[in-house]
């Protein structure tokens, strides 16, 4: 009946009269903007192995990132989880993001679902995609619609991209169902509101360490069968170049999920005896090579032929 969505997924993390384990989460916060990331471990371990919601979710993103302790995405999913368990809205969505690209759906989706009752934005998008495809739940296209929209209205980019494919692919009468249920749900439950004791994603300087953390990776649009890649552009990124074919094949098996390639889709072009590994289309060369920063990944922007 409907077009198969596919998403890739490799992101996307007080007042005075604060309690006094707020106050000391925000002091590890202000060492982390630091750049003292050691620091502001030593202060949230104790705190989080305490129970304290906010301090786990903060060590799980420092395990996660590799600052301060070595990165381990085992001990990052252990704090997670407990942050998540006592209804942590981005450690529920981070763990559910998390668990959901490493290829445990179900459990994945668990989470992001107990974050989408909540107006978490990426949760939406990701468990609202999963009910319109039916993956690994209950196939429901018009409530899988309403959380897209829900994502959509709070700004998320990747989800107006899909709303926008979904429009598409769903009758308008369904649609102005799937509207009346995302309001209905946004009344009932408002998006949570940021609170300033999360660390920020990358604080190497504290002038970009202003907004909370966001779980990465962010979930990027999906991608409707059989419709056109939403992206255009006479630029790739080059990603190496093999003398197998398979082993181009395996590399971009293994980045395909980042969303900095979101609607791109790989060349595989033979020159002499190698076969050279490409990804686009950009827009541009620095676009390109804004996508080469963010897969983490050596490659280099080319202009496609």
């Amino acid at each position: 009946m409907f077009g198969k969505l596919f998403m890739a997924t490799a992101a996307m993390l007080g007042a005075a009269a604060a309690p006094l384990s707020v106050q000391s989460v925000k002091a590890g916060i202000d060492a982390w903007q630091r750049s003292d990331y050691a620091n502001a471990v030593a202060i949230w371990r104790p705190l989080a192995e305490k129970g304290d919601a906010d301090a786990a979710f903060n060590l799980g993103q420092a395990y996660r990132l590799g600052r301060g302790v070595p990165t381990n995405l085992g001990a990052a999913q252990t704090w997670f989880e407990r942050a998540a368990q006592k209804g942590h809205v981005d450690a529920q969505a981070t763990l559910g993001l998390l668990l959901f690209q490493n290829g445990n759906q179900a459990e994945g989706l668990k989470w992001l679902k107990a974050a989408a009752e909540q107006g978490e934005p990426r949760a939406l998008l990701v468990y609202g995609t999963a009910l319109f495809n039916g993956d690994s739940v209950t196939q429901d296209p018009i409530l899988g619609y309403a959380y897209v929209s829900r994502a959509a209205a709070q700004g998320l980019a990747p989800a107006k991209d899909t709303l926008a494919q979904l429009d598409k692919l769903l009758p308008v009468e369904d649609r102005k169902k799937g509207v009346a249920i995302a309001m209905a749900k946004a009344k009932a439950a408002p998006p949570p509101a940021a609170k300033p004791v999360k660390p920020p994603r990358t604080p190497t300087r504290t002038t970009e360490a202003k907004a909370p953390a966001k779980a990465e990776p962010t979930p990027t649009p999906a991608v409707a069968k059989g419709t056109p890649a939403i992206a255009s552009g006479n630029w790739r990124v080059q990603l190496g170049a093999f003398s197998q074919r398979g082993s181009a094949e395996a590399l971009y098996k293994r980045i395909s999920g980042s969303a900095a390639l979101a609607g791109r889709q790989p060349y595989y072009v033979p020159a002499g005896t190698v076969t050279r590994l490409q990804v686009g289309p950009f827009s541009s060369r620095a676009a390109a090579q804004t996508a080469c920063n963010a897969i983490k990944q050596a490659c280099f922007p080319v202009p496609a032929k």
